[in-house]
């Protein structure tokens, strides 16, 4: 199989240490990983802002980059959601070629946690203390994914997973949200740093970038600096620690 890694802006910007994690990964199931050197953004930001023909020139773009894999992965359940959920909607009054090319993407775009938990019995991490999960509303309530991340941190040897209190609600980011409200975001991210140090666990990890940046700063704003804020592929491939926040 040739699986085509789509590293996302966050990652390759912020966090190159996920990408390196998503690779590590995925060639463990013994796929063919390709990361298109072209690839930038899947075009999120602009269907947010109202611009759905700079989104459907993006999309178009990724269907010629992607157009020789049999899957394409994303460490991000918002990016993912994005190709998979909100892509065919941007063509359905465009040329039907275009239709074709865009519902074929979608149907074959996978959120890294769901592609790897059938294909990854064994994982390479190793990590000693407790972890929290924050389930992020784009992978959680456009593709279902909650119980996939949690299987394969189950399988980090040292690795306690604990639930903290209402963790599938909002960090508050909600990409331009945050910046449109900011008072009303940063009240939302307390809540959920609360609900962090309440669990007890020393890090806290999630599946997308955009809400683990939040909640990593809205933890330092408020005097925590100590709590680790890692995305869960970063400790399944074992690579936590490499990096820190840029």
């Amino acid at each position: 199989m040739r699986v085509g890694l789509f590293i996302t802006c966050l990652a390759d910007l912020l966090r190159p240490s996920l990408a390196r994690a998503a690779r590590t990964l995925l060639a463990l199931t013994g796929a063919e990983v390709v990361v298109p050197r072209r690839q930038t953004c899947c075009g999120q930001p602009a269907l947010n802002a109202g611009a759905p023909t700079a989104a459907r020139t993006l999309a178009l773009k990724l269907v010629r980059e992607f157009a020789d894999c049999d899957a394409v992965v994303l460490p991000s359940g918002s990016c993912a959601g994005t190709l998979r959920i909100h892509f065919p909607g941007l063509f359905t009054e465009r040329p039907e070629a275009e239709r074709r090319d865009i519902e074929a993407l979608a149907a074959r775009t996978h959120e890294l946690a769901e592609f790897l938990e059938r294909r990854l019995p064994e994982v390479p991490g190793r990590y000693a203390g407790r972890v929290t999960y924050h389930d992020s509303c784009s992978g959680l309530r456009e593709l279902g994914v909650k119980q996939a991340p949690r299987a394969l941190l189950a399988r980090v040897p040292g690795l306690t997973l604990v639930e903290m209190a209402n963790a599938e609600d909002c960090c508050g980011f909600g990409g331009t949200f945050a910046l449109k409200y900011g008072a009303i975001s940063a009240a939302i991210c307390d809540r959920k740093c609360a609900a962090i140090r309440a669990s007890g666990a020393g890090t806290v990890t999630g599946g997308d970038l955009g809400c683990l940046m939040h909640m990593a700063g809205r933890l330092q704003r408020t005097g925590d600096t100590t709590t680790r804020v890692l995305h869960w592929a970063e400790l399944v491939a074992g690579t936590d620690g490499v990096q820190t926040w840029k």
